[in-house]
């Protein structure tokens, strides 16, 4: 099955939050060619022993993260 990842936004963010969230990851690992999105998920399968469906959805939840308004907090 082929898994269709779609990087949106600020990959630098989204870069950052993917190595708060697995620190072994590296820049290699998470360098990001547009056309060679399959490339990247398959470098992170094996690193992170995940499958790239996992990965892709981690990195959905993490898109919508960064896009969701920050709320002010009121006292």
């Amino acid at each position: 099955m082929e898994t269709k990842l779609k990087i949106k936004g600020n990959w630098n963010e989204l870069k950052g939050k993917l190595k708060q969230s697995y620190a072994k990851l590296t820049d290699n690992d998470l360098l990001f060619v547009e056309g060679k999105e399959d490339e990247m998920l398959g470098r992170l399968e094996k690193r992170l022993g995940k499958t790239k469906e996992e990965i892709s959805d981690t990195i959905d939840k993490l898109q919508a993260e960064i896009s969701k308004p920050i709320s002010k907090k009121t006292k």
